[in-house]
């Protein structure tokens, strides 16, 4: 992530966003750069909106992280939600609709490149290679650049894809200080999500003109 505070054009740059930053934006984040990393153009990163300064994540966090091949989890460390962390985000990931609203609160203008990370996953679903004509015609060693184009293009789904029928269902619920069945809960919603996120990127990194 750029020190001053604004995109690098060369990088693709996520911001994750949760409370405390010690259970779902961290393991987001640790996911996501694991899953991104082969296209050395991603930068990870989370934030958390009342964070616990300096922690590391749970135990139980840290274990799902091991258990999905995460590595070294143990390293991160908590940190409060700053207005350089979303200026210098292409992509800003909440984990409930409460964390993308104060999102959008301190950074008004990010709001087209703002989800909830279930929200990101359902609207890049709905996105075919068809609709991807635009990346295709990109240079293929451009992946920060496909991806800033393919997150475009979901921006532009929205109004199109319907919403869930509970529209809870485009939140992450938060395990802090409950028991293993709430963590269990939380990961079969993260999770899920982050492979979406992962195979689109994927296809936007790869896709060719005689695709579409």
């Amino acid at each position: 992530m750029s020190e001053l505070g604004t995109p690098d054009p060369i990088r693709f740059n996520i911001l994750t966003v949760c409370t405390g930053n010690i259970c779902r934006s961290p393991l987001a984040e640790i996911l996501l750069r694991d899953g991104l990393e082969s296209w050395g153009v991603v930068e990870t990163a989370s934030s958390g909106t009342g964070a616990l300064v300096g922690h590391q994540m749970t135990p139980q966090t840290i274990a799902i992280a091991r258990e999905h091949g995460a590595r070294d989890p143990e390293q991160h460390r908590a940190r409060d939600l700053a207005i350089e962390h979303l200026r210098a985000a292409d992509l800003k990931i909440a984990l409930t609709r409460a964390h993308r609203s104060e999102i959008v609160a301190m950074l008004p203008r990010g709001s087209r490149h703002t989800f909830t990370l279930r929200e990101l996953a359902r609207l890049l679903e709905a996105i075919q290679p068809s609709d991807l004509a635009a990346v295709a015609a990109m240079p293929i060693d451009d992946t920060a650049a496909r991806f800033a184009e393919l997150i475009d293009i979901a921006a532009g789904f929205r109004g199109y894809v319907a919403p869930p029928e509970d529209e809870n269902d485009d939140d992450v619920i938060d395990p802090y200080r409950r028991g293993d069945e709430t963590y269990r809960l939380a990961t079969a919603q993260l999770v899920p999500a982050v492979e979406t996120v992962l195979a689109r990127f994927g296809l936007a990194a790869t896709i060719t003109a005689d695709q579409v």
